[in-house]
């Protein structure tokens, strides 16, 4: 198979779909692969180091597009990209769909075989997800911290404090991988860390991991109640596949002491506060009810080198299956069938066609 590897054109997204390394092991394998020139520069990686892997470079998106029967990117396809998709061509990235109905619309008409990073499965594990929830989580600790600054807008906070005062108090939604990660930051800086979390068995598991964190049962209002004296809410809820709920009402923000934070780490999948809005790493954030509020949709795409290892480190096994079997390859594996978002101008993910009232299609019954 020819396996193609277009340049990012989000904005500031410096991650690249695949490493030299990855390249490498796709050649060994006896594929083609087709990288655009300075596809990887974001990330560290030169087109000497692809061409010596054995990818042919090439000048244009548009050829990479037209020559490959599979495209690996990073995140979801933007307006220009959307154009140059085929019928039959694989699609494997980030798609987020649920809070991209235009994306939607364009795969749905071009009938290309879409596959989402973050709906492969195996079992409630997300194997492609979880690196990129890892760098998300832990940087959004870090940012919570800047934007905590006065000459950011802040409540002057110092996350640790120091002797004689109050650390930071942090308030985490969801303890998956996202929210494990934020929290871990936040705990090690020294913060007052608060995690919600609606899985017992889970709760047990934070509780055992920091154990001078306050660990509670989710509820709308202890949300309520804790977000009043909240100094940084991060928000990592993820209902897989679907839009994000919206667990913090305008309410609830307005109540915020001014200067406060919210990183909201599920706006990929529409946000989980009503006030919340994607915002882009060159304008990352905005102020609504005096809260900062920090929305960027491509989060890891700040830390390209680590979030570019990271990620080929996850995806290679399933790209390689692709390249071998094309589409056969989802019949004989699950995870990646679950994967699969759109094929031949058809839904074939239930959590998308809730979000937009659009027909699904079982995808057992196409492939």
């Amino acid at each position: 198979m020819i396996i193609g590897v277009p340049k990012e054109i989000k904005d500031n997204e410096n991650r690249v779909a695949l490493t030299p390394a990855g390249a490498a092991e796709l050649k060994r394998s006896g594929h083609g692969v087709l990288v655009q020139k300075n596809a990887g520069a974001g990330s560290g990686f030169s087109d000497e180091q692809y061409a010596k892997a054995g990818a042919q470079l090439i000048e244009s998106a548009a050829e990479v597009f037209e020559k490959a029967q599979m495209i690996i990117k990073v995140k979801e396809p933007q307006a220009p990209e959307l154009k140059l998709l085929k019928e039959g061509q694989i699609l494997f990235t980030y798609l987020h769909l649920a809070a991209e109905k235009e994306v939607t619309k364009g795969l749905l008409d071009s009938k290309v075989t879409g596959i989402a990073y973050e709906t492969v499965a195996e079992g409630n594990f997300l194997p492609l997800l979880a690196p990129m929830s890892e760098v998300a989580g832990r940087m959004s600790s870090l940012i919570a911290a800047y934007y905590l600054q006065k000459p950011q807008g802040g409540k002057g906070v110092l996350m640790p404090g120091v002797p004689g005062t109050k650390p930071a108090k942090v308030l985490v939604l969801g303890g998956g991988f996202v929210g494990t990660n934020a929290a871990t930051v936040a705990y090690g800086m020294g913060a007052d860390v608060t995690i919600l979390e609606r899985s017992i068995p889970r709760i047990r598991v934070l509780k055992d991991l920091m154990p001078k964190a306050t660990v509670l049962v989710s509820s709308h209002s202890l949300i309520e109640e804790e977000l009043r004296t909240t100094d940084a809410m991060i928000g990592a809820v993820l209902v897989p596949g679907a839009k994000a709920p919206k667990l913090v009402t305008k309410e609830i923000v307005a109540s915020m002491e001014p200067g406060s934070v919210i990183v909201d780490v599920a706006i990929d999948q529409g946000g989980c506060s009503e006030t919340s809005r994607p915002t882009s790493h060159s304008k990352p954030i905005f102020v609504e009810s005096g809260v900062t509020h920090y929305c960027v949709t491509n989060m890891p795409g700040a830390y390209p080198r680590t979030s570019t290892m990271a990620l080929t480190n996850a995806t290679l096994p399933y790209a390689l299956l692709l390249a071998k079997g094309g589409v056969g390859a989802l019949k004989e594996n699950v995870p990646l069938k679950l994967g699969l978002n759109t094929y031949k101008g058809k839904l074939t993910c239930k959590g998308v066609a809730d979000a937009f009232a659009i027909t699904y299609v079982n995808p057992d019954t196409l492939l």
